[in-house]
């Protein structure tokens, strides 16, 4: 291979050139630059009918009214105002939420939970996933929240998020979805998901990287307090000139996601059953989390006696990684591998390969033929 073989999709995804296309429309003085919140001359109106129509392709995604998207920088910015918004000005709430969540929300429940919020944090099976009678039984009469992820980053696999919505709307508690690694690899249906509160990125779904939105279901008993003020933008959610030229991205690709859905997910498959055989020769190689509830591109693989540290060593010519990319500045081991019950030398000794549209059948190959002679170098040495 002529270049290193990009298996971290679940970091980031390049973004589609088909979207890199249509957001170079939107940057310069020949092409639509204006404020989509001047309303006073045609520049303005020409980038917020561009903006609206993103949204409506960004809606149509998850089966949305377009008045229920909320344009922010990412999915970690939609997590921060869906959680925070949602307690904000409320006495003594209580939060639901996981030990394996991302970070996006980890960290600002830690954050809520310093000044007084009640946190129950619950622990996941050991397929990485929760169950509708865990979030059940921590219901509280104060809950006010409930916080999962619809697809784990790491581990990729997938939540029954529709059997927990449903029995949070039969009691009236609002809940919040991180479906920022869902979106485009499987079927999102908000109203099916009875879910009131979701977060979207662009970099995951092939679109540019520091625009995300998040859903918020119109009802009066969806209220949001904005974390961002000034100038009352976004119906007042989310104040800050858009940025148009990502936001039109961010819509492109989440109609390329629309249109690719099935045929996408298919191929993944196929990718990862040739991925999976590439390595059948190695013996002591397990697969963490769910082996039927994930989505076909994201792979947590352990290596027995190999550290995966000194094992990404060994493959310079693969892009991959031993955990979430925000947490890939320390040497600690995952805290979501530790949070399905591995040990801290069980955790070091993963690493997550996840693939993607660009993904070819000949790095697939490729990847697990070096993977294999770095395994066994590593094992010989030990």
């Amino acid at each position: 291979m002529k270049k290193p073989v990009y298996l971290d999709y679940a970091a980031t995804t390049p973004v589609d050139p088909v979207v890199a296309d249509e957001m170079i429309k939107f940057l310069t003085p020949d092409g639509v630059f204006g404020n989509p919140a001047s309303r006073t001359h045609g520049f303005g109106w020409q980038a917020e009918a561009a903006v609206e129509k993103a949204r409506h392709q960004v809606a149509r995604l998850i089966h949305a009214d377009t008045r229920e998207i909320v344009w922010t920088s990412g999915a970690t910015e939609s997590d921060n105002l869906a959680i925070k918004g949602a307690v904000e000005g409320r006495d003594r709430p209580h939060i639901v939420t996981s030990l394996i969540e991302h970070k996006a929300v980890v960290d600002t429940c830690k954050w809520l939970e310093s000044r007084g919020v009640e946190v129950t944090w619950l622990e996941p099976q050991s397929d990485g996933r929760i169950n509708v009678d865990q979030v059940s039984q921590a219901l509280r009469e104060n809950t006010a929240l409930v916080s999962l992820m619809m697809v784990n980053n790491e581990l990729g696999c997938e939540t029954d998020i529709a059997s927990i919505g449903k029995m949070l709307r039969e009691k009236g508690v609002m809940f919040h979805v991180d479906a920022a690694q869902a979106a485009g690899k499987v079927e999102v249906d908000v109203e099916a998901l009875n879910v009131d509160l979701l977060s979207l990125s662009g970099h995951k779904v092939y679109g540019p990287k520091g625009v995300g939105a998040l859903y918020v279901r119109r009802s009066a008993d969806v209220r949001v307090a904005s974390q961002i003020h000034g100038g009352g933008h976004e119906r007042g959610m989310r104040s800050g000139t858009l940025p148009t030229h990502q936001i039109v991205g961010m819509g492109r690709a989440f109609e390329l996601a629309s249109q690719q859905l099935d045929e996408e997910r298919a191929s993944l498959e196929k990718l990862r059953k040739q991925f999976l055989e590439s390595l059948s020769d190695l013996e002591g190689v397990s697969l963490n989390g769910s082996e039927t509830h994930r989505v076909p591109g994201i792979l947590n693989l352990a290596f027995e006696g190999v550290d995966a540290e000194s094992l990404m060593l060994g493959l310079r010519d693969l892009a991959v990684s031993s955990g979430s990319a925000c947490s890939s500045a320390t040497v600690e081991p995952s805290y979501v591998l530790r949070g399905i019950g591995l040990s801290d030398k069980q955790a070091h000794q993963a690493l997550r390969f996840s693939l993607g549209r660009f993904t070819t059948a000949e790095e697939v190959e490729f990847a697990g033929s070096r993977i294999v002679d770095a395994v066994t170098r590593l094992r010989s040495v030990r």
